[in-house]
């Protein structure tokens, strides 16, 4: 597989995406449904905004792991809150597990009505090799 990262400019690098990936020779593509605060057992978090971002990028974690994939081929990631207020206070938490996995994805942010049940965050990818 071989990536190319496009940026016309530098002040993307702050905020943890690039503004767009080109990706040729994949050999699979894995896309993942949004995951959000949901334990094993099927259960919404009620915890706070923290607690479940958390959880969410554990669980797409795990589920990228499980699929033989690894993170730093996350090519596209698609953030969706019900509180973009509440999300930027913990921003961090996203950056250093972005830095953590020398992610180089594009990026979308949306602030949206609802999500199922209790959850606050849920996040979307696509991961390449």
């Amino acid at each position: 597989m071989e990536k190319t990262i496009i940026n016309p400019w530098q002040w993307q690098d702050k905020r943890s995406y690039v503004q767009a990936v080109e990706v040729k020779h994949v050999e699979s593509t894995l896309y993942i449904s949004g995951q959000t605060a949901i334990n094993p057992d099927g259960i919404s978090s009620n915890e706070d905004m923290k607690s479940q971002l958390i959880q969410a990028l554990q669980n797409l974690e795990q589920v990228i792991s499980e699929a033989g994939y690894e993170c730093k081929d996350i090519v596209r990631l698609n953030i969706y809150t019900t509180s973009t207020a509440e999300l930027w206070p913990h921003f961090d938490i996203f950056q250093d597990w972005i830095a953590k996995h020398d992610i180089k994805q594009s990026l979308t942010l949306l602030e949206v009505k609802s999500l199922f049940e209790t959850l606050k965050v849920e996040l979307e990818a696509t991961v390449v090799k």
